[in-house]
């Protein structure tokens, strides 16, 4: 499992706030840093993968909780080894 650098308790946001918020987060780390999200507006479930193509992030995965998601974006591409 990827240990997340940083979280953001979007919890209770709605769009377009969850990614507005995420991306803010994201500009003072660096490169390759992993983001937990914590969303629980349905609209996340799109936003945030669309988000990490746009702005040239990873996204890692999505885990459905009981009454959220978790989101984890690596910032940056994952390079191909070799």
């Amino acid at each position: 499992m990827t240990e997340p650098d940083l979280t953001l308790d979007a919890l209770g946001l709605l769009c377009p706030l969850p990614v507005l918020k995420a991306r803010k987060r994201m500009e003072p780390l660096p490169e390759g840093s992993v983001l937990r999200i914590l969303a629980d507006d349905p609209a996340a479930i799109i936003d945030v993968p669309h988000f990490c193509n746009e702005a040239g992030h990873t996204f890692l995965s999505l885990e459905d909780e009981t009454t959220h998601q978790v989101y984890l974006i690596r910032k940056g591409r994952i390079k191909a080894q070799g």
